[in-house]
């Protein structure tokens, strides 16, 4: 037998301990004792093989978030997006688009956050009669009591995985008065807890507008027209870093229709390269807040 292979069957027999054990653990004829016993000894096991690689929680084991956890990587962001009306070139799902280019590269600033998986969906208007972006087909809404409900179970399940600085952006308007007030009540009813919540309006607002501001000012980007729409060169080009098509990019080159309020997003690597660059500045923004807002709870 090769070395390899006797790692192999290593590894293996070790999965199998381990899924054993979650079966006796279900199984309802053992005590109450033994049950426990087992869920500990899960808990306790080692990881039979390498860790994965990802600031996506969902993206990883419960065995790697221990270790990650157990090694320093405490915080954890909760980005909330939404499914809404963008006119006629950009995806319904635009904040969210935004959020998978942005969390990943807020934590690895950061250096010790994974992200959460995201909350795509957000008040967006009254149901029925619609109000809002509800007025027009693709929108999802939740009402103000559903989206707090969310949150907060979120953030509890977050808590008694062991991170102890929660933190929650929003990347739309209609999202930061519920996110304010979930982390007003939790920080309130945890009080001394090792566990914080934090809500970071500064990704938002003024997030946003430095965002802009940044482009202009250090990159020489500045729109020069409006053409009408829920969509502008600051959302379209942070979409592109995550995919093009999602701002409809080859069908708008074939219409002549490839640019935005007077900025041109051709050739695409150009765009996609001024996409991340305004990403970068979002992440090493936030982060900053994030920094700040975790040691002020800390004194």
């Amino acid at each position: 037998m090769t070395i390899h292979s006797l790692k192999f069957k290593i590894a293996i027999s070790a999965v199998l301990v381990v899924f054993s054990a979650g079966c006796v653990a279900q199984n309802s004829s053992l005590t109450a004792a033994q049950r426990e016993a087992s869920v500990l000894a899960q808990l306790a096991a080692q990881r039979p093989i390498e860790a994965g690689s990802s600031y996506w929680l969902e993206e990883l084991t419960s065995l790697e978030i221990r270790d990650l956890i157990s090694s320093g990587t405490t915080t954890v962001i909760i980005a909330t997006g939404g499914v809404e009306e963008n006119g006629p070139y950009l995806a319904t799902g635009k904040h969210n688009l935004i959020l998978e280019g942005v969390c990943p590269a807020l934590a690895e600033k950061l250096g010790n956050a994974l992200c959460a998986p995201l909350v795509k969906f957000v008040p967006e208007g009254n149901i029925n009669p619609p109000t809002g972006a509800m007025r027009y087909p693709g929108t999802i809404s939740l009402s103000a009591s559903t989206y707090e409900a969310l949150l907060t179970d979120i953030s509890r399940s977050l808590k008694q995985s062991g991170f102890t600085d929660i933190v929650m952006i929003g990347d739309s308007g209609g999202n930061q008065t519920g996110m304010a007030n979930v982390a007003a009540s939790l920080g309130a009813s945890w009080g001394n807890s090792e566990t914080r919540i934090h809500f970071i309006r500064e990704f938002y607002d003024p997030g946003w507008v430095e965002t802009e501001q940044f482009t202009e000012r250090e990159l020489g980007v500045a729109e020069s027209g409006n053409d009408g729409y829920h969509d502008d060169i600051w959302v379209t080009a942070m979409m592109m870093v995550t995919d093009p098509e999602q701002v409809r990019f080859s069908q708008r080159v074939d219409a002549g229709l490839a640019s935005i309020n007077g900025v041109a997003i051709t050739p695409l690597e150009d765009a996609i390269a001024l996409g991340k660059k305004m990403i970068e500045f979002r992440a090493q923004y936030t982060a900053q807040a994030i920094v700040k807002a975790i040691t002020a709870s800390t004194d």
